[in-house]
């Protein structure tokens, strides 16, 4: 005899788990998939993207400073009727060995940036973290060189030959005065477009330029890890000059005082009084006395009109030569003697 044996049914409790865990499976599927499609926002630093942009000008300027030496030795003035050519060349160059070959530039490889096309990046289906992302294609490489080197130079020169063309005097030809009027209004125009894009930049963080913006070139961090070198130096210097210059203001007070003047008198160069030559000029303003007087007791020759106004000015007026107290003043070969104030 053959015996069947079923299963056993399962537990009221287990079937509860069973019916929870069934009806959980799809909520957390759904979520997984929303996860999976939402983007993180990429928060790239607007302060070293700012610091970037003025790094480039700095090293564009070192470099046009050491291509100018070059030409030292030409002809004055000549090197100034190419000036745009020469900044043009500089940015060319910073172009071709830089962004041409897929590299940041000086200003933004310090800064642990590079350039992205924003437009090659998928929002769907992973995390953005601002690292991924491919370069600039060859179409944005030629238009970046285009509107930064081209244009610049082709603005600067218009404007060097319309100044010196003078085309916004009112003698000139019609034509050119409305050349000079367009040219106006479309630099007005640039600059509040600018304008726009530095708050627009400010409050999204993309995009430092109307360059960038219509390329949809967007500078994201090269490295996730960046190792940022401080230096102290001029810190310490500024810390040093701060407690010098304390230092300084503490001991004047004491320097002025009478008793290291007295113990600072026999170090001076003015400290004899026997020295003809030295007592025969007034130790106040250094110049032969026009009127002697002396000071009493010690006898030392001054002007009147420097000895008098000490006197009225410091009722305990000392000497300058032997640093004794001066009680009164006598002319010279005269024996009547003037009290001072403070008698």
């Amino acid at each position: 005899m053959i015996c069947v044996r079923s299963n056993p049914s399962p537990a009221p409790q287990e079937d509860a788990w069973v019916t929870s865990y069934q009806r959980l499976v799809p909520h957390w599927h759904s979520v997984s998939l929303s996860h999976q499609h939402s983007s993180i926002p990429i928060s790239i630093s607007r302060v070293n993207q700012f610091d970037a942009a003025r790094l480039d000008i700095e090293l564009s300027a070192m470099l046009k400073e050491q291509l100018v030496k070059v030409f030292s030795l030409m002809k004055p003035g000549m090197l100034f009727q190419y000036e745009p050519e020469l900044d043009a060349f500089l940015e060319f160059l910073i172009w071709r060995f830089s962004i041409w070959v897929d590299k940041p530039t000086p200003g933004i490889a310090l800064m642990n940036l590079r350039y992205t096309d924003e437009r090659a990046v998928a929002l769907r289906g992973k995390v953005r973290t601002g690292l991924e992302g491919p370069g600039l294609t060859f179409a944005q490489k030629m238009w970046y060189c285009v509107a930064a080197v081209g244009g610049q130079y082709i603005w600067a020169r218009l404007q060097s030959f319309s100044a010196f063309r003078r085309w916004g005097d009112s003698e000139q030809r019609p034509l050119a005065r409305r050349a000079w009027g367009l040219m106006q209004r479309i630099e007005g125009l640039f600059k509040a477009a600018s304008f726009g894009n530095l708050l627009i930049f400010l409050y999204t963080g993309r995009y430092r330029n109307l360059i960038e913006r219509s390329l949809q070139a967007r500078l994201v961090y090269e490295s996730p890890n960046m190792n940022r070198a401080v230096s102290f130096e001029y810190m310490n210097r500024q810390l040093v000059w701060n407690e010098f210059s304390e230092m300084l203001l503490l001991l004047l007070p004491l320097l002025n005082s009478s008793t290291v003047k007295s113990f600072l008198h026999p170090f001076s160069k003015d400290k004899s009084s026997s020295s003809k030559e030295d007592d025969s000029i007034c130790p106040i303003c250094w110049a032969s006395p026009t009127l002697v007087y002396l000071a009493l007791p010690c006898r030392h020759r001054y002007c009147y009109y420097c000895l008098r106004t000490r006197c009225a000015a410091f009722p305990s007026f000392q000497c300058s030569r032997c640093s004794k107290p001066v009680v009164a003043m006598q002319r010279h070969g005269s024996d009547v003697e003037h009290k001072t104030q403070s008698q």
